[in-house]
């Protein structure tokens, strides 16, 4: 073992000239590159003139350090949102469809568009091939150019950003976590075609459509919803537990929602409607 009486690579060891002077000379060289600890009144300083965070971003901080200590499995816990790939031929279009690339877009808005964003959406619609931007479009480059729109071009930033989608979503919250995760949990048990894809305020669970999602609606709940519109149309009688959304009247997905509180409100009938929901998501 590498350090032992018999190396030979230390100074005065078994066979080396030096003998004990050399081992001094070896030591004294060792401690003298060592790194140098600053003195505690030092650290204390620095410390103190460090600027305060907020509450909030503490909280968030502190979230994403306790998803860290997961590690890989929490980094490995979402799917790709489907509207990823929709927003990359969005971006692949736009020199077809209206002139300009993304980029090119960008720097006219910043040159010679209006500051606040509000009115560069308006000023947008007047810009571009064919009499102007659609209102899309517009919304999509205004945010763009405020700074404000979430960086989910790629795969990979959709899934950074997705980590921090959740873990402010329970900002204050913190104790509903364990239920959504158990939530989730429950689905990928469903199939291997289950996809969880935060958005900001909620959890979809995807599989060819969304069939539930997880929003945490107060301090108190989540509310799970499902997208049961097949069974609403087709006259079924509900339990007075799943509550109706009005989801279906608005050509929603999601029709009915449970209130989830505790760990004892996952249930086997949360769970049968969950499977009730996956099913229903059939490819057509």
């Amino acid at each position: 073992m590498r350090g032992g009486p018999e190396d030979s690579t230390l100074p005065g060891a078994a066979g080396s000239k030096g003998g004990l002077p050399g081992i001094r000379v070896w030591y004294a060289a060792r401690m003298a590159r060592k790194p140098q600890h600053k003195a505690k009144s030092q650290v204390r300083s620095a410390a103190k003139s460090r600027p305060k965070a907020s509450p909030k971003a503490n909280a968030v901080s502190k979230a994403r350090n306790t998803a860290r200590k997961g590690g890989a499995a929490r980094r490995s816990a979402y799917d790709v949102h489907p509207g990823v790939a929709m927003v990359r031929t969005w971006i692949a279009s736009l020199k077809a469809k209206t002139g300009c690339t993304l980029e090119e877009w960008l720097a006219h808005i910043e040159a010679k568009g209006p500051k606040p964003e509000q009115e560069r959406r308006e000023w947008l619609k007047g810009q571009g091939l064919g009499g102007g931007l659609g209102t899309v479009t517009a919304a999509e480059l205004a945010a763009r150019s405020m700074g404000t729109h979430p960086s989910e071009d790629t795969p990979e930033d959709y899934l950074k950003t997705a980590v921090t989608y959740v873990d402010e979503m329970y900002v204050g919250k913190e104790q509903l976590r364990p239920l959504a995760e158990l939530i989730i949990a429950a689905a990928r048990k469903l199939g291997g075609d289950v996809k969880v894809c935060p958005c900001k305020t909620m959890v979809p669970l995807y599989r060819e459509h969304v069939f539930a999602q997880i929003k945490p609606a107060s301090k108190t709940r989540i509310d799970l919803g499902f997208a049961l519109g097949a069974l609403v149309k087709a006259g079924e009688k509900f339990p007075a537990r799943l509550v109706d959304t009005g989801g279906f009247a608005k050509k929603d997905r999601i029709t009915h929602r449970v209130e989830i509180a505790k760990v004892g409100d996952i249930d086997a009938g949360v769970m049968r409607w969950l499977r009730r929901a996956y099913e229903l998501d059939v490819k057509k």
